[in-house]
């Protein structure tokens, strides 16, 4: 796989995991402790196969360096996200708002950086 189609797939599938993050985030400042388990679980699913995409470009096909601090970023955000729902949502306790911003903008900056780089490597 080349980096271009490969950075554009994966930045597909955190455009379509962001907008997910952006409804649970709805819902939970809209005053329910949490999102649906199917969203939570959809977005999370979808971030990972992107984070998925992006290690093997980082190993095996070779990505520009704002791709893989991107990726890095993004892995920090995934560690936040999978902390919130073990130890927050399965156990039916709300959200706390701070983790998930944090989440959110770790999550934002590692998203920036690969798109940065797949805008990089169209040009």
């Amino acid at each position: 796989m080349e980096p271009l189609r490969l950075l554009e797939t994966a930045t597909a599938l955190l455009v379509i995991a962001a907008l997910g993050g952006v409804v649970m985030a709805a819902i939970r400042f809209s005053g329910r402790d949490h999102p649906p388990t199917w969203l939570a679980m959809l977005h999370g699913f979808l971030a990972a196969a992107a984070a998925t995409l992006l290690i093997y470009g980082g190993v095996f096909v070779g990505l520009p360096t704002l791709a893989n601090v991107g990726t890095v970023l993004l892995l920090l955000a995934a560690a936040g996200g999978a902390y919130l729902n073990l130890e927050f949502h399965w156990k039916n306790m709300a959200l706390p708002k701070g983790i998930m911003v944090g989440h959110a903008l770790v999550a934002v900056l590692g998203f920036v950086l690969v798109l940065l780089a797949l805008v990089g490597l169209m040009h």
